[in-house]
C-alpha cells in the first residue's frame, strides 16, 4: 500500500521531476529507447572509440547483471546481483552510485550468457520499475525510496520457465504490466503504478507445443483509434488488450504453422507507425500485422511474411520508417515496411559470440553490440563504418544514447562513451 508518507514523496518528485512518460523525447525510459522502437532522440553520438578513446567514463559492478539500463533526469537506473540480493542501483552522470537497494533473494541465471537480473527497468515521473528473475517487481522513487514490492511468483504463479526470466515491465497510463508466458499458469497482470495493488489478471493460453509456451518477450504499448493496448507475443501468437482492464481486443496466430516442437520467442515486437513487426520461428521468420480489428485477425491484418531471418535474439528498430533488423549471426537487413521488399543487406564480420543485443538507431547510424563488446556502426544505407573494441565480459544488454553519449553495459561493467 502507499503510505501517507510515501504519498508526499510521489507528489514532491512529481512536482521537480521533469515529466518523462514511456514514450517521451528525452533520456531513455525503458529498454527501447524513448520512442519504443530502438531509435534515440537527436544528437551527435561517437562513432568511433576503444579503451583509450572517447571513454568518458567506466565502472565495475561487485556482481553480474544484463539489464540494459534506464535514465531520466541526467540519472541512469539498472540491476545487478550482490552478496545474495537483486540490486537496483542509481548512477550519476559521472558514474558515481547515488543509491542501491535491495530487492528480494537474487536466483542465478541457468544459460552462460544470463542472469538473475535480466528485465529493465523502466522508469516515469520520478519512479522507477524494477523486475527480477526471483519475481520481485518493486517501485521507488528517483531518490531510492521504496513505495511498494511485492512478489508475482509468491502471490500469484511459480516460474515455470525453461530458461531465464527476459520479459521487462512495461507502463500504461495507469498500470506497470507484466506478461507472464511459460508453461503452466500463463497471463498478463497490471498493478496500480502509485500503490502496487493488482489491477487485473487476463489469462492468456493457448493449445501450443510444448516449448511454445515459453516466452521471454517484453510487450508494446500503444493508443490505437482512441483505445490504449497492449500487444503481447508468445506462444505462437500476437494478442491485443486493452490496457484498463485487459480483456483481449484482436489475435493473430499462424506464427507457427508446422507447430513445430521448439519454437519458444525471445527476440520483442516493435511498432512501426501503425505496424507490428513479430519475429518468430527461432528467429527466422518477421511477421507484419496492421494494428486494429476484433477477434481472429489472422486472415485480414497479416500483412506479409519474411523467412530470410529476422533474428532470434534482437529485436527489430525503426530506420525511417523502414525495419531493420539484425540475425543472431550479424546479418543486417533493411525491410521495405509496406512491401517487404528488401532495401539492403549486410554481413557483419565475423567475431566470437553472437548478437544479443537490439540494433539501434541513432545520429543517422545504427549501432550494433556483438557478445564480446565489439561495437559495430553502419550508414543508413547499410555500409560500415567504424568497428570499435571493448574489453568486455558478455555483452547483452542493449545500447543506451542520451545527450549525446552511449551507455554500453557487459554483465559486470558500464562504459559512458562521448566526443
Amino acid at each position: 500500500m502507499l503510505t501517507p508518507s510515501s504519498f508526499f514523496i510521489v507528489l514532491f518528485t512529481a512536482l521537480v521531476w521533469p515529466a518523462m512518460s514511456a514514450h517521451a523525447e528525452a533520456g531513455w525510459p525503458s529498454w527501447r529507447g524513448p520512442h519504443g522502437d530502438g531509435t534515440a532522440a537527436d544528437g551527435t553520438y561517437a562513432t568511433n572509440w576503444d579503451e583509450a578513446t572517447n571513454i568518458l567514463w567506466q565502472v565495475d559492478f561487485p556482481g553480474p547483471g544484463s539489464s540494459t539500463p534506464a535514465i531520466a533526469a541526467g540519472k541512469l537506473f539498472l540491476t545487478h546481483e550482490h552478496e545474495g540480493k537483486n540490486m537496483a542501483v542509481c548512477l550519476d552522470g559521472n558514474g558515481k552510485e547515488l543509491w542501491s537497494v535491495a530487492l528480494g533473494e537474487y536466483v542465478t541465471g541457468k544459460h552462460k550468457k544470463a542472469t538473475g537480473c535480466n528485465p529493465s527497468p523502466v522508469t516515469e515521473d520520478g519512479r522507477v520499475y524494477f523486475y527480477f528473475k526471483s519475481g520481485d517487481l518493486a517501485c521507488l522513487t528517483a531518490a531510492g525510496k521504496t513505495l511498494w514490492h511485492i512478489n508475482i511468483q509468491k502471490d500469484y504463479a511459480e516460474n515455470t520457465l525453461w530458461w531465464d526470466l527476459g520479459t521487462s515491465p512495461v507502463l500504461t497510463s495507469q498500470h506497470v504490466v507484466v506478461a507472464v508466458q511459460q508453461e503452466g499458469p500463463s497471463f498478463v497482470i497490471a498493478f496500480d503504478k502509485l500503490t502496487g495493488n493488482m489491477a487485473w489478471k487476463q489469462d492468456r493460453i493457448f493449445s501450443v507445443p510444448k516449448e511454445a509456451e515459453q516466452s521471454y518477450t517484453t510487450p508494446v504499448v500503444t493508443t490505437f483509434d482512441g483505445q490504449e493496448q497492449i500487444i503481447v507475443l508468445g506462444a505462437d501468437h500476437m494478442t491485443s488488450h486493452k490496457a484498463d482492464d485487459g480483456s483481449q481486443l484482436w489475435q493473430v496466430g499462424n506464427l507457427n504453422p508446422e507447430e513445430k516442437g521448439f519454437f519458444r520467442s525471445i527476440a520483442s515486437p516493435t511498432l512501426i507507425g501503425s505496424t507490428l513487426l513479430a519475429p518468430y520461428a527461432r528467429g527466422t521468420t518477421l511477421t507484419a500485422v496492421q494494428l486494429g480489428g476484433s477477434g481472429d485477425v489472422t486472415d485480414t491484418h497479416v500483412l506479409w511474411t519474411d523467412e530470410n531471418g529476422s533474428g532470434d535474439v534482437p529485436s527489430p528498430a525503426n530506420l525511417a520508417g523502414n525495419v531493420v533488423i539484425c540475425t543472431d549471426k550479424g546479418t543486417v537487413r533493411c525491410l521495405n515496411l509496406k512491401t517487404d521488399e528488401e532495401v539492403w543487406s549486410t554481413e557483419l564480420p565475423k567475431g566470437r559470440g553472437a548478437f544479443s543485443a537490439s540494433p539501434v538507431v541513432a545520429g543517422g547510424h545504427i549501432y550494433l553490440l556483438r557478445e564480446n563488446g565489439t561495437a559495430y556502426v553502419l550508414d543508413v544505407d547499410g555500409q560500415i563504418v567504424a568497428t570499435n573494441e571493448l574489453e568486455l565480459e558478455t555483452a547483452v544488454a542493449t545500447p543506451v544514447f542520451d545527450s549525446d553519449r552511449i551507455y554500453i553495459r557487459g554483465v559486470n561493467s558500464l562504459y559512458c562513451i562521448g566526443q
